[in-house]
């Protein structure tokens, strides 16, 4: 994606933006829009499986290269172990020292996972399989994959369009300018690396102020829909999905609205990133959809070539995911080794007791204990829970599942590889809001869900 030198906010007497005469190849906004919404939004049956074509375009390059995937991922990460270190990013803080230190240890560990050596314990499928096989060889392959259609669908004017018709509901409501809806259902559609990707890009670009992107980043890039599919299979909940899916949705972006106004994420300046020439959104003069189609085509005017195009948003995807996936292999390999191991968890589980005891769940330890072991891996509270009898309980966790969007083993190492301005006690202070008000505004409707289901 490329980002306008300049935002024309001088306004022509028809009230359109000056100097938006209609660019060369306006098919170019339908047609790469087009692509681009199919591929992230509409979910297709191939072989059986219906998910959305990105998912099924990854899944057959990862049975493309089948026993090369493990190798390449493994080169991806070497090559992220040593980017800290060959940039002299590792010395622009204690964090960055720490993360490029973690990355080290990520790549010793998925080292021993490729060649099958090392301690035993790490070999238990909970741990080190699990992390490598189901977190870090997808994520490895959707974000550089999926970066190249990025370029579609936010390279060539749909953002800025859907931005000016939407925005009127953003900004009130989540405190985000009205482009970021296409980063929210991205990531809530296709999946929170290629929504941390969206955020970054843009915030570097001086689309986003840091505060925004950080609102953003914490409140919509949560798992991918194909994953609740398979946290709904696991609590017993497909007879519930549509209700599961729509709760969910709302829950989550009802806990965002709130989030956005409480310290942390308020207090984080509202600034654009240094190096950045300041893009905010144009005042709306005109008619809605003038201004919307006025935005998009000063885009379209401005945007690269699509071979281009297509290259800095590879080159980026293949940057970022190398950043990522050693410190998913490490910092989430030492957050399982703490929930298996470790009673740790479970004192975490103390805080949201009172919450789950006044909202009279049942089985308040199991659901307490639950919520807390959502830090680790997202997935662990399904398993934890898989097993109750009590149904209200299985969806309250399921929605938990979704809606408190942070965890070690993979957003935390994400969004620390970006150049939003979080800290690590940012996240973990928002991950138990989010927590705490998904617990509160859960319960009641899971109760009017399971009685109108």
């Amino acid at each position: 994606m490329s980002t306008r030198s300049t935002h024309g906010s001088s306004e022509a007497p028809n009230g359109t933006h000056a100097g938006s005469a209609r660019p060369k190849g306006v098919w170019r906004f339908f047609l790469y829009s087009a692509i681009g919404i199919v591929v992230f939004f509409v979910p297709m049956t191939i072989g059986g499986d219906t998910t959305v074509p990105l998912d099924h375009i990854v899944s057959g390059f990862r049975e493309l290269l089948g026993g090369a995937a493990p190798y390449l991922i493994l080169a991806i990460i070497l090559g992220g172990a040593i980017y800290p270190f060959a940039t002299g990013r590792w010395r622009v803080s204690q964090t960055k020292t720490v993360f490029a230190l973690l990355n080290v240890v990520g790549l010793a560990a998925a080292t021993m996972m490729v060649f099958d050596v090392g301690p035993g314990f790490l070999f238990d499928e909970q741990l080190g399989p699990f992390l490598f096989n189901s977190l870090v060889i997808p994520v490895g392959l959707i974000v550089p994959i999926g970066a190249i259609f990025l370029a579609l669908l936010i390279g060539y004017g749909l953002m800025e369009f859907i931005g000016v018709v939407v925005r009127p509901l953003m900004r009130p409501v989540w405190r985000t300018p009205g482009r970021s809806a296409v980063d929210a259902v991205a990531s809530f559609v296709g999946s929170y690396a290629l929504g941390l990707l969206i955020t970054d890009r843009l915030y570097r670009g001086g689309t986003y102020t840091g505060r925004e992107a950080a609102i953003i980043a914490t409140g919509f890039s949560t798992v991918s829909v194909t994953f609740m599919v398979i946290v709904a299979r696991t609590l017993d909940l497909m007879h519930l999905w549509l209700w599961y899916f729509f709760l969910a949705l709302f829950v989550t972006f009802a806990v965002t609205a709130l989030t956005a106004r409480l310290p942390p994420l308020s207090t984080i300046p509202n600034e654009t990133y240094p190096e950045a020439e300041p893009d905010p959104e144009t005042p709306i003069t005109g008619g809605r959809l003038r201004t919307a189609w006025s935005d998009a085509m000063e885009q379209l005017a401005h945007a690269p070539s699509l071979p281009r195009n297509l290259w800095i948003n590879l080159r980026d995807g293949v940057v970022m995911v190398s950043q990522i996936l050693p410190s998913i292999m490490s910092v989430g390999l030492i957050a399982l080794i703490i929930e298996k191991f470790t009673p740790v968890f479970e004192w975490v589980g103390y805080l949201f007791y009172p919450f789950v005891w006044l909202l009279r769940l049942p089985e308040p330890d199991l659901a307490s204990t639950a919520a807390a072991v959502g830090i680790a891996e997202m997935f662990l509270p399904a398993t934890l829970v898989a097993g109750a009898e009590s149904e209200l309980l299985r969806l309250v966790i399921a929605v938990v599942c979704v809606s408190a969007i942070i965890f070690f083993s993979a957003v935390v190492p994400a969004i620390m590889a970006t150049e939003i301005p979080l800290k690590v006690w940012h996240l973990v202070v928002i991950w138990a809001q989010r927590v705490v008000l998904t617990l509160v505004l859960t319960v009641p409707l899971a109760h009017l869900v399971l009685y109108l289901a």
